[in-house]
């Protein structure tokens, strides 16, 4: 089993390019189902998580081919409407597929998906508005089997939570759908406005994407077209999360400075200096960043939940206390202990975690709990004395393009080996 190993501390220096969004890549693939003929998905990133989405398309019956960045799906056949049990536990974004296929095929079986343990996270949302355009759902012993009699039919739709995931399903649900649906309390994140350009491109009828309601227009059929993935914003604040903790100084390249505004806040008031472009982020870091009063996650445009945990990485070496509060997940403080072998001051009572910022950080061995904490355990490692062994690659490589190669270009002395007792220390780590 893979670790990464890291010998700090160092200072992040250089330039580099952020991969295409994770986020808005496994709806894009997901949507690519409706799309009868060829869709090509530019800047899209080798995850473990996209494999897991191709996995799925080609058991539906679609053809997926990679070039460099590119990946090319070809849905004129789809010849299946479920998904295996092994797929659907690989990761939570599989349930998306579930408005997809229903559109297509008009049925759909699946099982309830896996992924990170962030919490609960029902999928009621996106159950209950199939419901209301006219989707039949049976749940028994674990499993979701869906069909619609009578055709989609455009409703009113009203989120209690601006779920990105129920969004995203009630827009593939509904973009072929007869008549109108109108979703209010919809999510506002980039990922739902990539969606909605990209099945706009295909012929679709949605306006409103990016904001708190969107409508949309069904329509009898949609083709395939070209589209570029957008920048993946939370790529880009672990990286800039990386380099304020050395010290350092970044460029990063092909990133949307609009996405990425509550973080760029942050780190601003840690003390970081910024330079933004159309499409570039450069930071200049103090040599000890300041505390910062709150960090408090809420949905977009609010602070990304995703971003807590490098964020919180981060400040571990401040000067000063912050308070971090989670309102999205119930268990996003998993990477809170592990940060603490490291050296770090961190209090956690209920969903608000106080740091205390401290002189130094001490290398030692840790488990990523979840993809995001894993990202924080790296950061909390290049600012750490000695060496930092950082167990739970996979998690890391489900939403990192080669993050060590990554580092490493910026001056980070960190390398992936084998270890061959991991496996066994991750489990009774």
């Amino acid at each position: 089993m893979a670790m990464l190993k890291i010998e700090g501390p160092c200072r992040l220096e250089g330039e580099t390019c952020v991969q295409g969004a994770k986020n808005s890549t496994l709806p894009l693939l997901a949507s690519s189902v409706l799309c009868r003929g060829i869709s090509v998905f530019h800047h899209c990133p080798r995850l473990l998580d996209v494999e897991t989405s191709i996995e799925i398309l080609e058991h539906l019956g679609c053809r997926v081919c990679w070039e460099g960045e590119t990946l090319t799906v070809d849905s004129t056949d789809v010849t299946h409407w479920d998904i295996p049990d092994h797929l659907m536990r690989k990761m939570r974004s599989s349930i998306v597929f579930l408005g997809a296929i229903l559109s297509r095929m008009g049925q759909a079986s699946l099982s309830y998906p896996g992924g990170c343990e962030l919490g609960p996270r029902p999928i009621d949302l996106h159950l209950d508005a199939m419901r209301k355009m006219g989707v039949q759902i049976r749940e028994a012993h674990g499993r979701i089997d869906c069909n619609v009699r009578r055709g989609l039919r455009g409703t009113v739709l009203h989120l209690s939570f601006p779920s990105v995931g129920a969004t995203e399903n009630s827009l593939l649900t509904a973009v072929m759908a007869d008549g109108i649906t109108t979703i209010h309390n919809a999510a506002r994140e980039p990922e739902i406005q990539d969606l909605s350009d990209y099945l706009n491109d295909c012929g679709a009828d949605i306006r409103g994407a990016g904001e708190s309601t969107i409508i949309v227009k069904g329509v009898k059929s949609l083709r395939g077209c070209a589209h570029t993935i957008i920048p993946d914003r939370i790529v880009a604040s672990t990286l800039l999360s990386a380099a304020a903790i050395t010290g350092g100084t970044v460029q990063l390249r092909r990133v949307e400075p609009n996405h990425l505004q509550p973080v760029l806040h942050v780190l601003e008031e840690a003390g970081c200096h910024l330079t933004l472009g159309k499409h570039e982020v450069a930071l200049t870091a103090p040599p000890r960043l300041n505390a910062v009063q709150t960090v408090r996650t809420m949905p977009y445009p609010g602070f990304p939940t995703d971003a807590q945990s490098p964020m919180m990485a981060m400040l571990l070496k401040s000067n000063g206390t912050t308070l971090f509060e989670e309102n999205i997940f119930e268990s996003r403080f998993k990477h809170v202990d592990e940060l603490i072998r490291l050296g770090g001051d961190i209090q956690v009572v209920g969903r608000a975690a106080v740091v205390k910022g401290v002189e130094k950080l001490y290398g030692a061995r840790v488990v990523a709990p979840d993809l995001r904490g894993g990202a924080a355990l790296v950061i909390g490692g290049l600012a750490s004395e000695g060496t930092t062994e950082v167990l739970g690659v996979d998690y890391l490589d489900r939403g990192y393009e080669h993050l060590e190669t990554v580092l490493s270009s910026l001056g980070a002395n960190i390398q992936r080996v084998e270890n061959d007792d991991a496996q066994n220390q991750q489990k009774t780590g």
